[in-house]
């Protein structure tokens, strides 16, 4: 059991340096953005940006997960060679498709792109950008699933880097606004794709298997659906709040989710990688159930840690990159955000009784359930309370997403959550980050001294709530077995001598 805690929290330590880095850029960048686009331009870019994460979810056609299925389960590892040459043509070709519909559009109807926000200029250039990140997530997903976390650790950072630097001439040096922004990002997808190409082509077969090919549609058909309604669920708000109130209300919400989104780069995210493959090697074997419990004990911990500590500190992050006062009352909506962070998180888990099972279909209908609640939700209640009634309806929408999963996961695959747990530390976490929303004004230093030890005494509190098993505490409480556990799990060691006694039953 601790050997795959271990290998669980290595894999996600290493995903997270690929997602740290997007971060960091998004640090550096941000004072950049803020003064080199206007309010609305500001606004414009971020629908833009994340239209591009829409349609790359959409056109992958669910073949990133059917990848890792065919590659990671016993039924197909023969045949998983045959089966990445045979899901990259096909999604070349849907890609190939695409790109050439909005070509053509481009051409034939020039009257759709006067509009300053769908300029021909940003159409064309997106489409590119799907068709190469849809295909680098293909490769990816072959990477994730040999669980060569290190090598996708590299090629994500060097790709962050490459686009950082471009993007910095781009904008800052030839003044070029969002074009510089689509253009650094093309070129980054350009020279990740041929990166991955020279290690992907030698593990290729090159035969097409149409048997492969109807497995893989069968199970990542729905995924479509879940991916556009996960999207949907997650980015819908920010067209409507632009529809409804303008770019310039839009800019400081779409702030708010960036620094919010630091805990989906840095946690929810690099755990949703390492998951799956993990989650194959270990389903049906013994204690599965148990590790699956406590893998989602874990990552709620860190999750609302991570919660907390953002939460309180939202107002800080956002006064330091903002340069323009128009942002500075996005920190008002950050903890909400958050929160709907943490229960999409909760629901990676929650997931794994339907994806072991390969019964996906559900997935599907859930998500777009939720997205199309979100969606009319904002509808109402934007207009009345503005952009904190978007954050306020994401929430919901995600706290119904993650209970309806679980209930229909443990349909067919059942797994005992220790609920109990889960509940208290939510409680915490949210009576702990609320309390930003009370602070009455202080001394600068003397706030941010108040707010590092309200962060650091959130699993300190969950001692007077019995959160912590004996063999968990003997951990805790051993500065000697916490430094070796640390260092076990870093370098992978396959065996310790004291996992017969620290083992968590």
């Amino acid at each position: 059991m601790l050997q795959r805690i271990k290998s669980t929290i290595r894999d996600t330590l290493v995903y997270s340096l690929s997602n740290i880095a997007p971060k960091i850029v998004g640090v550096i960048l941000l004072p950049l953005y803020t003064s080199k686009l206007a309010l609305g331009e500001f606004g414009n870019w971020d629908l833009l940006d994340i239209t591009i994460t829409i349609l790359s979810e959409i056109f992958i056609f669910g073949q990133a997960s059917s990848i890792i299925l065919l590659n990671n389960t016993e039924e197909y590892k023969e045949k998983k060679n045959s089966a990445l040459f045979t899901l990259t043509l096909f999604v070349f070709a849907i890609c190939a498709i695409l790109v050439l519909l909005t070509l053509s559009a481009i051409s034939f109807f020039p009257a759709m792109f006067e509009n300053r926000l769908i300029e021909a200029g940003y159409i064309r250039l997106i489409a590119y950008i799907v068709l190469l990140r849809v295909m680098n997530s293909l490769f990816l997903a072959k990477v994730r699933a040999d669980e060569q976390s290190i090598f996708y650790t590299i090629i994500s950072i060097l790709r962050i880097i490459l686009v950082t630097c471009i993007t910095i001439y781009f904008v800052a040096g030839l003044d070029l606004g969002i074009t510089g922004i689509l253009y650094a990002a093309l070129i980054g997808e350009i020279a990740a794709i041929i990166f991955l190409l020279i290690k992907i082509i030698p593990q290729m077969k090159a035969k097409f298997d149409t048997a492969i090919l109807s497995v893989s549609i069968k199970f990542g058909l729905p995924l479509v659906f879940s991916s556009l309604g996960f999207q949907l669920l997650n980015l819908s708000d920010r067209y409507i709040i632009k529809f409804l109130l303008g770019a310039e209300a839009l800019a400081p919400y779409g702030l708010a989710y960036r620094v919010a989104g630091v805990l989906n780069m840095f946690l929810i995210l690099p755990f949703n990688l390492s998951l799956m493959p993990i989650a194959y090697k270990y389903f049906n074997q013994k204690d599965d159930k148990r590790f699956f419990s406590k893998l989602m004990t874990y990552s709620t911990f860190f999750f609302l840690w991570g919660f907390v500590f953002l939460s309180l500190f939202g107002k800080e992050i956002i006064m330091l990159f903002a340069e323009q006062p128009g942002f500075y009352g996005a920190y008002v909506v950050v903890p909400v955000i958050l929160l709907s962070y943490v229960f999409s998180g909760m629901r990676l888990t929650a997931s794994l009784g339907m994806m072991l099972t390969k019964n996906t279909k559900h997935l599907a209908w859930i998500t777009l359930g939720s997205a199309i609640l979100n969606i009319i939700l904002n509808f109402i209640f934007i207009p009345l309370f503005g952009i904190i009634a978007a954050a306020v309806d994401t929430l919901v929408a995600f706290v119904i997403f993650y209970f309806v999963t679980n209930s229909l996961s443990n349909k067919y695959y059942k797994i005992p959550y220790e609920n109990y747990k889960l509940v208290v530390m939510i409680i915490l976490g949210v009576v702990l980050s609320s309390i930003i929303y009370f602070l009455p004004e202080m001394n600068s230093i003397l706030e941010i001294m108040i707010k590092f030890v309200l962060a650091a005494i959130f699993p300190l509190l969950l001692f007077f709530f019995k959160f912590y098993e004996r063999a968990e505490l003997e951990i805790l409480l051993s500065p000697v077995k916490i430094f070796d556990l640390i260092k076990q799990t870093l370098r992978g060691t396959k065996k310790t001598t004291d996992d017969t006694e620290i083992n968590i039953k």
